[in-house]
């Protein structure tokens, strides 16, 4: 079957390339026609066309324009750097049952000089980690299965996100799963060619690597998912 979504325009693309020059409000008021039929639009097309494919073979993940996709304005209010505006446009597609960035989600990143694909575990609340934690703690053998593979590894290389500088308090420091209790975020990513971001090449490529990710985000989740019910069903029963 062809692609349900077929690139995004290079005309979007040379818009944030012209928007990296001249981010400044009354240049991007004077386009904002062109952003929103060769940006925005487009990005909310890939994430519908997403939500089809996610009922296929990830059907608890989240594909909704409204929660998908990040804004263009930036949140300059703690940052020196005072630009208006991203000069990328991305989206996630976070688990159902979970927050935004809560849970583990599968991300793409589009600019005119970098597209790259992946996902994690971005920024968990402090009870969801250390579920986590526990969970990996008695099931690291198959976490290190899902990151070791000859497939995943390829696809990703190694994991990447924050870590601690020593074992976390309430674990063994010579713990077999020392070393991955020690990350407080858990990310991978792969690079692909901005060109081919603007061809129907682009849809299936996501695909395949989202399909990779998804026992990752799947390990990462399944805790956090039953965490959360325990919590709602002991509320619910002191009512």
């Amino acid at each position: 079957m062809p692609p349900r979504f077929r690139g995004f325009p290079e005309e979007g693309m040379r818009f944030l390339v012209g928007l990296k020059r001249n981010n400044k409000r009354e240049w991007f008021q004077k386009r904002k026609d062109i952003y929103l039929s060769t940006v925005k639009y487009p990005m909310a097309s890939f994430i519908m066309a997403m939500s089809v494919d996610l009922e296929n073979f990830a059907p608890e993940l989240i594909g909704n324009p409204k929660i998908s996709a990040y804004r263009i304005y930036r949140d300059t209010r703690f940052s020196p750097n005072k630009t208006p505006y991203k000069t990328h446009v991305a989206a996630v597609f976070p688990r159902r049952e979970l927050e935004k960035h809560q849970g583990a989600g599968l991300y793409v990143h589009i600019a005119p000089d970098e597209v790259f694909v992946g996902g994690g575990l971005f920024r968990p609340v402090s009870t969801d980690l250390l579920a986590l934690r526990e969970y990996l703690a008695t099931n690291h053998a198959s976490f290190r299965s899902i990151l070791e593979s000859k497939k995943f590894r390829k696809c990703f290389g190694s994991l990447s996100g924050q870590q601690l500088t020593r074992v976390p308090r309430g674990f063994a420091k010579d713990h077999p799963a020392a070393a991955l209790l020690r990350y407080k975020q858990f990310l991978v990513s792969r690079q692909i060619e901005p060109e081919l971001a603007t061809t129907p090449a682009f849809y299936p490529e996501v695909i395949r690597i989202f399909k990779t990710l998804l026992p990752m985000i799947r390990f990462l989740n399944d805790p956090i998912v039953e965490r959360r019910r325990h919590s709602d069903l002991i509320l619910t029963k002191g009512r």
